[in-house]
């Protein structure tokens, strides 16, 4: 079993690190270790971030209850992260990144689609990770007389950019060991926090929490899952890409599925009794999700949240920003990885600028960031577990970066589904509180769902809808496509790693 110091049981003992020279080549056998359980250290360092207390207010936003609150947030984060546990297996199938790996759903040029989606997500998850930390920061600071002003801001931006940054272009090696330390610190003093901050639950404010509707209890869970393993699930197998082949899939499965779920369960449950218990703690929370948690902290405490709260924000910014130079190299930059990695540090700072100087509302384009990227995201989650559960042999690897391949170059069948699946979501969405996105929902009147104004207006029943249309397609249409190809002798090993398509 490998130890927290070592999770990579043994491999990376006494070697110096290094930038990460793999970009979407297939991993060889001679690099591949570990066991399943050692991915539990970068999925619950990447969702230990106290950010996981600030979705009690935003469950309840939705007008529930505790109790539908609390349904709502453990269906979503599990149910959520188990689709990325069965994508993980992917990875260890297939030894490459998990938008390759889309390859043989989606054909070799036809798969940039998704990757550029991909990419967006993930470029904009570690933005908002990135805010989140920055604002903290300031507020920390500002709380106890060191400051908080736009100086603040800026030196925090760049720290936080900094670290985030280092790690994307340094690669799986230094995310491994930087996501165990991670957990181990966050893990402690969150634990710390919770303790200070317990004597301010009113169990009797939180019991008198008025129950919600039907509607309103489907909006709640689709925004958390979209908040938690949807805004992961183009990412599951590119740390278990490094797993031996004979890994169990079970045990892929299990770890993703327990390591990722663990700290947002706890957190919700104490973020739900902190914010049924205030209602200015939850208004608070809308505005500056982490900064506000520090207003019931006493003053010795306040620089060990700082702490707390930008590494666990660094944790999850650093996978993503990991993931989206991934993604940017198979929708089809050719550049090192790890400048792709530094092209997407570049943007997420441009876009952190904005979100801490200039935007107003920050939980509005939050919410229309989700469930706008999450519809497309979830309709390609829906094809990619299909054409997985289709599959009884492994992937050919080679066949992955050959457009006149087994898998194809432009399969229109996944292309159209997708694109059908969105249409259709986007039309079952709302997102009024980001007036950029008011477009949104524009099937709800024809579906006899009330029009952008009726009780189905903020369920977001279309990135459900969205996810089922894509696996109930491709169950349905993909199954002579995937044993065509699984019919096809190996093909021959290619000279050298293939980097790009």
């Amino acid at each position: 079993m490998a130890s927290p110091q070592d999770p990579l049981g043994g491999a990376s003992t006494g070697r110096a690190l290094r930038v990460e020279t793999h970009g979407l080549d297939v991993i060889e056998d001679t690099e591949r270790r570990g066991t399943p359980r050692t991915l539990f250290w970068p999925w619950f360092g990447a969702n230990v971030s106290v950010l996981g207390l600030s979705y009690g207010a935003f469950a309840f936003g939705f007008g529930i209850s505790f109790r539908q609150a609390l349904a709502a947030g453990v269906l979503g984060i599990v149910v959520s992260f188990l689709l990325c546990g069965f994508i993980a297996v992917a990875g260890k199938r297939g030894s490459a990144p998990t938008m390759v790996l889309s390859r043989a759903a989606y054909g070799v040029r036809g798969n940039r689609l998704p990757s550029v989606v991909s990419w967006m997500l993930t470029v904009g998850w570690e933005t908002v990770l990135t805010a989140l930390a920055t604002m903290a920061t300031a507020t920390v600071f500002s709380r106890l007389g060191w400051g908080g002003g736009t100086s603040t801001e800026v030196l925090g931006l760049l720290v936080v950019a900094g670290l985030t940054v280092a790690g994307g272009v340094m690669g799986f090696d230094l995310i491994m060991r930087l996501q165990t330390w991670i957990t181990l610190v966050t893990g402690v003093l969150t634990i710390v926090y919770v303790a200070l901050v317990a004597d301010r639950i009113d169990w009797s404010a939180v019991g008198a929490v008025p129950a919600g509707s039907t509607q309103e209890f489907i909006g709640a869970l689709v925004f958390m899952m979209t908040g938690f393993g949807l805004g992961w699930v183009n990412a599951a197998a590119d740390y278990s890409r490094y797993l031996p082949r004979s890994s169990s899939s079970r045990g892929v499965i299990g770890w993703t599925t327990f390591g990722a779920s663990l700290a947002p369960l706890v957190l919700l449950v104490f973020g739900l009794l902190l914010a049924g218990s205030s209602e200015d703690l939850s208004k608070a929370v809308a505005a500056d999700p982490i900064g506000a948690l520090t207003t019931i902290l006493p003053t010795w405490f306040l620089v060990p949240f700082a702490v707390v709260a930008v590494l666990g924000l660094v944790g999850g910014a650093v996978l993503d920003i990991y993931s989206s130079g991934l993604a940017l190299l198979s929708a089809g930059l050719r550049v090192p990885r790890y400048l792709a990695a530094l092209v997407d540090g570049v943007l997420m700072i441009a876009g952190a600028v904005y979100i801490v100087f200039f935007a107003d509302d920050f939980l509005g384009q939050f919410m229309g960031f989700l469930t706008t990227l999450g519809v497309p995201i979830a309709a390609w989650a829906g094809v990619m577990l299909a054409d997985l559960a289709l599959r009884r042999r492994d992937y050919d690897e080679a066949d992955l970066y050959r457009p006149h391949g087994r898998y194809g170059d432009v399969p229109l069948l996944p292309l159209c589904l997708t694109l059908a699946a969105t249409a259709v979501g986007w039309g079952l969405v709302t997102n009024t509180a980001a007036n950029w996105l008011t477009w949104q929902g524009y099937l709800l009147e024809p579906f006899g769902l009330g029009g952008r104004t009726g009780a189905w207006a903020y369920a977001n029943l279309g990135v459900l809808v969205a996810l089922a249309l894509g696996f109930l397609g491709t169950l349905l249409l993909g199954r002579g496509r995937v044993r065509d190809q699984e019919n096809r002798a190996p093909s021959p090993t290619p000279d050298g790693e293939p980097q790009h398509a």
